[in-house]
């Protein structure tokens, strides 16, 4: 088994962006999920559209759609990408609303922290757009779910 190291950090132990000018660009895709879990009311609310701010979920699929495109000038060591496409899609069920965010790219490095970020500011925009009637809500099960392309390969979440 090979010794495996935090890339991030050189040989002293200092932070550094990893240096992926040497890489061949490639077809990468990530695809994330989170949940809202909510009072069943303000699921409804939602689901219907029903919200003094407005369409929730339109709302929140362009705050993801945005912040995939940000997301290196909120993570400090992410490389600025050119992303080629973002979906955010959102399932209501009976207490929360499901989230998911897919990017895909041809570049030097993966899109996994832009599909985590755009699944975590959708959450993020739920959860102000709902405030003012449910202040209970829990932001949660935030995680990579998928990720194609590049040298380590594709991922699955069992």
């Amino acid at each position: 088994m090979s010794e495996r190291r935090l890339t991030h950090l050189d040989e002293n132990g200092r932070a550094r962006m990893v240096d992926v000018t040497p890489k061949e660009p490639s077809h990468r895709r990530a695809v994330a999920r989170g949940r809202v879990v909510m009072d069943p009311a303000t699921a409804v609310a939602v689901g219907d559209g029903a919200l003094p701010k407005g369409d929730v979920l339109a709302v929140a699929r362009v705050a993801g759609i945005q912040a995939a495109k940000r997301t290196s000038e909120l993570v400090p060591l992410c490389h600025p990408l050119m992303i080629g496409g973002v979906t955010v899609d959102f399932v209501v069920t009976s207490d929360a609303v499901e989230i998911e965010a897919a990017v895909e790219t041809v570049d030097r490095t993966g899109v996994e922290m832009e599909a985590l970020t755009a699944c975590t500011v959708a959450a993020l925009t739920i959860y102000d757009m709902c405030k003012a009637i449910d202040r209970s809500m829990v932001i949660g099960e935030i995680a990579l779910w998928e990720k194609t392309g590049g040298k380590s390969g594709d991922y699955r979440r069992g």
